[in-house]
């Protein structure tokens, strides 16, 4: 079971699905969410702020995170996510991208992000949760 994990989605109903999925495989004690990029970059900045504070902050493990949002696409997330700001404390956070799209291009763009450690099709499910490598 993982400590915690971040869902970045701007579907209410996606993210309540995959918050009650999560829970329900018992994946993770705590589940936070953004609902674009921008809102998880900020949510990252404030954990980077605890942890200069408090050497004891919750990371988290996983983020779950579609692609086609406003205000900051899952894309513009992850070509943020992966400067150096971020990469040395966030250096153990895997990423899923969760999307509807079936786009190949899509596909192969998200492996060339090293953080990125799967490609899913929404919704999610507890079947997915028991398969996931995530070593």
């Amino acid at each position: 079971m993982l400590n915690k994990i971040l869902c970045v989605d701007d579907d209410p109903i996606t993210l309540m699905l995959c918050k009650k999925v999560i829970t329900k495989a018992h994946f993770s004690k705590e589940i936070d969410s953004a609902n674009n990029g921008e809102q998880a970059i900020q949510y990252l900045d404030k954990l980077l702020l605890e942890s200069q504070i408090n050497t004891v902050v919750q990371l988290p493990q996983l983020i779950f995170l579609d692609l086609n949002m406003p205000v900051m696409n899952g894309w513009e997330f992850l070509d943020a996510f992966s400067r150096k700001k971020y990469s040395d404390t966030f250096s153990q956070t895997k990423i899923i991208v969760l999307s509807s799209t079936i786009d190949p291009n899509d596909i192969e763009k998200a492996k060339s992000y090293n953080m990125v450690i799967q490609f899913l099709s929404k919704p999610i499910t507890t079947r997915m949760l028991d398969f996931l490598c995530l070593s």
